[in-house]
This record gives C-alpha cells, sequence and structure tokens, in this order.
C-alpha cells in the first residue's frame, strides 16, 4: 500500500490518517526503514521524490543529498510531510504535484525515488515518462514498490481484488501492477534489482510481492 493517487486537487484525509497513523507505522515495525535505507543510500545531489506521504523516507536520505523536492498531492499527508522535512539536516522542499505532472523542469535531478507509489498512481505510463524527464541523462531512478505476483494463482487474486472496491477504499492501491516491465517500457535500463516477499507473514498476501532496485535514465 502506497501514498493516495496523484492528483493535484485528490483529497482523501480519512485514508490520510490511516496512512499515516496506522499503515505507515506498522510498515516501518515489519521492517521497511530497513528497505527505505536500501533505496536511499549512496544517493548524492539533486533528487525528486514522488508520492513523498508523510516523508518517511526523510531521516534517510544520506548527506551528500543537496536537496529533495518531495512531491505530495494529498494536503494532510503534504503536512505531516512537511513537519518531517523540518526534523531532518538536509534540504527537502515539500511540494504540491501530480506524479504525471511533476512541478520541475527537464533533466533537473541527478535521482528519483519512488517508494511504495506506483500502485497508486492513476497514469503509472505517464507517471514514470515523467520521472525520465526531469532526470538527467544517465540518472538514477530508485524504486521500492510492490508488484505483480509471480505465482499465476496469486496473479488471478491480484486482478480480481483490483477490479473490486479495493482501489477505492486504500487511495488507489491497485496489487497487482507489472511495475518491473513499466518501468523497463518506459526507456530505464535496470541496473539492480531484488525480489522478495514483505511483510513475512504466515499466510500468502496478495500485496507480499515487492520489488526495490535502481533503474538508468537513458544517456544521449
Amino acid at each position: 500500500m502506497g501514498a493516495p493517487p496523484t492528483g493535484s486537487s485528490f483529497r482523501h484525509p480519512v485514508f490520510a490518517r490511516f496512512y499515516a497513523k496506522v499503515a505507515g507505522p506498522a510498515l516501518e515495525k515489519a521492517g521497511a526503514t530497513e528497505h527505505r535505507r536500501r533505496l536511499l543510500a549512496g544517493l548524492g545531489g539533486e533528487v525528486v521524490e514522488v508520492g513523498a506521504g508523510n516523508g518517511l523516507n526523510f531521516p534517510h536520505y544520506p548527506p551528500e543529498v543537496t536537496r529533495v523536492l518531495a512531491v505530495e498531492p494529498e494536503p494532510d499527508l503534504r503536512g505531516f510531510a512537511e513537519r518531517a522535512a523540518g526534523a531532518v539536516p538536509t534540504r527537502i522542499d515539500v511540494v504540491n504535484g501530480r506524479a504525471e505532472r511533476i512541478p520541475a523542469e527537464d533533466a533537473a535531478f541527478d535521482a528519483a525515488v519512488v517508494c511504495l507509489v506506483l500502485c497508486s498512481v492513476v497514469d503509472q505510463r505517464a507517471a514514470l515518462a515523467e520521472l525520465r524527464r526531469v532526470l538527467r541523462p544517465g540518472g538514477q531512478l530508485r524504486f521500492f514498490e510492490h508488484v505483480q505476483a509471480e505465482s499465476p494463482a496469486m496473479r488471478r487474486v491480484q486482478r480480481g481484488l483490483d477490479a473490486t472496491l479495493w482501489p477505492l477504499l486504500v487511495g488507489g492501491c491497485h496489487t497487482g501492477r507489472d511495475t518491473r516491465s513499466a518501468i523497463e517500457s518506459a526507456g530505464f535500463t535496470l541496473t539492480r534489482i531484488d525480489t522478495f516477499a514483505f511483510p513475512q507473514t504466515r499466510f500468502p498476501s496478495p500485496a507480499a510481492t515487492h520489488i526495490l532496485g535502481t533503474a538508468e535514465a537513458p544517456r544521449p
């Protein structure tokens, strides 16, 4: 489950409070903090984070990062993120915006970060095209996302769930998106990827399959 769907006027205060006070802390308790650290390790320069939510990534940006543009469309989550930004040494500018229309110039960033958000963007293809646009040639896309399951049986479960009211109930989250293929189709070259189940549970979950890795934007 990621941040709510990106829309400049999108508002979902009930889900925002649930995510900030219940879902987010539960994910951290299950081990998300370590995955966030892995996601951001080694970054430097200027970074854009799309779907920043309530700012759970902010404490983990390394000191080599000079600035983060944190894009978040949901007003309540954006307010939480602004407070989180004030508590860390990294310069973080929290702004309103959509993944499909990032408020930045072309080739403005050394790296882009998406963390548990590509499951819920309205148009994943457009969001990835925007990320490619704002990255400098050879810039890094860092991603940590739950994705399409590896087993055919669980994929059927995901398709059934995504066809119900599930996305509306959980902030636009789709359990079965083939995000790895979408990243490659957007023109990025995968340079590192780790596939794993998270969180570890006794029973299979349709949102358990995750990928964490790095892709490179095209060079001239």
